[in-house]
């Protein structure tokens, strides 16, 4: 008999939504909250805006997947992923064990709209954020493909987000626990 994934893993590109609708869906489901970009400042010692000028991209990324092991093996727990973290197949591997990855998007103009006044987010401070956004989502897309469900956060509020999981919840533990 299959396990059922009880962790909700958000993905998908800064600005999405991924802390916002995490909160919240922690929440109102009643579960742990787990924010991998924390625990990687916290294994570093140090924001992640540093890790990335002192020690490098490629240094974030082998910290993140060692966190992606370590949340792995929580249950019941919403997760919140860093935008990254998809981009290497362990990563993908280890939280699809015991968990559903749901990826949230929004469009790069909405995306650049919501972060353009961050100076919290390495990757775009760059001379052109709105192009290297249309870049990093093209690149990024076919990992971000991965998710086992998707919704677009473009026009939607938190709640209608939440709802929309929830949704996809309860429609996934009627599958696996028919009556």
């Amino acid at each position: 008999m299959e396990q059922k994934k009880n962790n909700i893993i958000l993905v998908g590109f800064m600005g999405t939504g991924k802390s916002v609708v995490g909160k919240k869906l922690s929440r109102v489901l009643k579960r742990e909250l787990v924010d991998t970009d924390s625990l990687i400042e916290k294994k570093a010692g140090k924001s992640i805006p540093k890790i990335f000028s002192e020690d490098g991209e490629e240094h974030f990324r082998g910290l993140e997947s060692e966190v992606a092991k370590e949340v792995s093996k929580k249950k019941n727990c919403v997760i919140i992923a860093g935008g990254g973290i998809v981009l290497r197949e362990e990563n993908i591997r280890v939280l699809k064990t015991n968990g559903i990855l749901i990826c949230l998007e929004a469009s790069p103009e909405v995306i650049y709209e919501r972060v353009k006044n961050d100076t919290y987010r390495p990757l775009l401070q760059v001379k052109d954020p709105l192009q290297k956004i249309r870049d990093l989502l093209e690149y990024r897309k076919k990992y971000y493909d991965r998710a086992d469900y998707f919704i677009d956060t473009s026009e939607l509020i938190i709640d209608e987000v939440v709802d929309e999981i929830m949704k996809y919840e309860m429609s996934k533990s009627k599958v696996q626990n028919p009556k």
